[in-house]
């Protein structure tokens, strides 16, 4: 629904901001309308911080009013082994290395089973870029928790991983996807996509593919019927410019393929890699890029605070910041642990609920397609 020019100027008139550069932005949010590249970097370079919020937070109750999204899911890493050296990263290993792992295949089912008592509605998948694991283990890996799990959705492998898997096993992009969709992949997370400025991934993931490779691997994921998520990491040598650029080209693909379900802010954790020099962010870091994910990405119909990187008490404050999507209950998670993430391995529903509710906001449990789920007991029940 478009506001007419009457309601544009009553919502205009509850906007203030001491930063005058501001207004031209809020008078095309307040009339629903397209952001360019030079109202990023004004939402960027702002000291109005809650000015920006406010249009963020103004965009996010007219999409979803006061809704709060969260799952109940589970992480499973078969494996750091990786043939990459990101400076990123502080997850992955060389073959070889005494802290490098990988489950087998029972060992990653059992990992599936255990740990948490209520009923998973989600697997969230991914790990490292093994050199000697073939495409048929991932396959045995997916089928088999399909087997043991049929009612859970499988979100599985970045698009770094799956050109990565096409590669190894002389395969397109799309005869992999395929395979993988065969043996139960139900979607695919946002992971990998880190900066798409080639500048800036030469440094920080020069082995990993390019930004365009990427973009064309979700494309193709897209036209094949999946949905995805698609991520952004900040904080680290990217700067305004790189950071814009990142959604727009986000922004450009969703035009044309309508796939993407969540944008995902990840603040860079530097503890325990290469750039361990470089400073964390700060919370107003972290608030402001929930508020410009949600002013760009005019088309994402969800944004996510992520609570395992940012933290709880910051992830609340997102929810007024733009944010719509607090992700799930994740249990175990290993990356950004490893990154030095001080943060809870997993939150109950109880507690995610309760952290919804003291924002002001009202959870709603969604499975990964943001459906509602029901609960009865330990069984759950999803709206189709």
């Amino acid at each position: 629904m478009s506001f007419g020019a009457e309601a544009a100027r009553e919502e205009g008139a509850a906007f203030r901001t001491y930063d005058r550069r501001l207004d031209p932005v809020a008078a095309k949010v307040l009339a629903q309308q397209r952001l360019d590249s030079i109202d990023g970097l004004a939402l960027y370079a702002s000291s109005d911080v809650l000015a920006v919020g406010w249009l963020a937070n103004h965009v996010r109750e007219r999409m979803h009013g006061d809704v709060t999204y969260f799952n109940v899911n589970r992480h499973i890493n078969p494996t750091n082994v990786c043939v990459a050296a990101c400076k990123l990263c502080a997850f992955g290993r060389k073959k070889g290395d005494p802290a490098g792992y990988t489950m087998a295949l029972d060992e990653a089912w059992e990992t599936a089973a255990s740990g948490y008592s209520e009923a998973v509605t989600e697997f969230h998948i991914v790990g490292g870029l093994h050199p000697d694991l073939p495409l048929e283990f991932f396959l045995d890996l997916i089928r088999g928790l399909k087997e043991r799990f049929p009612k859970v959705h499988i979100k599985a492998f970045t698009m770094v991983e799956i050109a990565y898997l096409a590669r190894r096993a002389k395969l397109t992009v799309k005869e992999t996807l395929v395979k993988l969709r065969e043996a139960g992949v139900d979607s695919m997370p946002g992971g990998g996509a880190e900066i798409f400025a080639a500048r800036v991934r030469s440094i920080i993931c020069d082995h990993k593919i390019d930004g365009e490779e990427w973009l064309e691997t979700a494309r193709a994921a897209h036209q094949l019927g999946f949905k995805s998520n698609a991520t952004m990491l900040y904080g680290h040598i990217e700067n305004d410019e790189d950071r814009v650029d990142h959604l727009l080209k986000l922004r450009a693909l969703q035009d044309e393929t309508g796939g993407f379900q969540t944008f995902i802010p990840l603040a860079f954790h530097p503890e325990n890699t290469p750039l361990d020099h470089l400073p964390v962010t700060t919370g107003l870091t972290d608030i402001r890029q929930i508020a410009v994910g949600r002013l760009l990405l005019d088309n994402f119909p969800h944004i996510k605070a992520y609570w395992q990187m940012m933290t709880p008490k910051i992830a609340q404050i997102a929810l007024r910041f733009g944010a719509d999507d607090l992700d799930g209950t994740v249990i175990e998670e290993k990356i950004y642990h490893d990154a030095g993430a001080t943060t809870p391995q997993g939150l109950t529903r109880k507690e995610l609920c309760r952290l919804i509710t003291e924002a002001g906001r009202v959870p709603f449990e969604r499975d990964t397609l943001y459906r509602a789920v029901t609960r009865s007991e330990e069984s759950f029940t999803v709206a189709v």
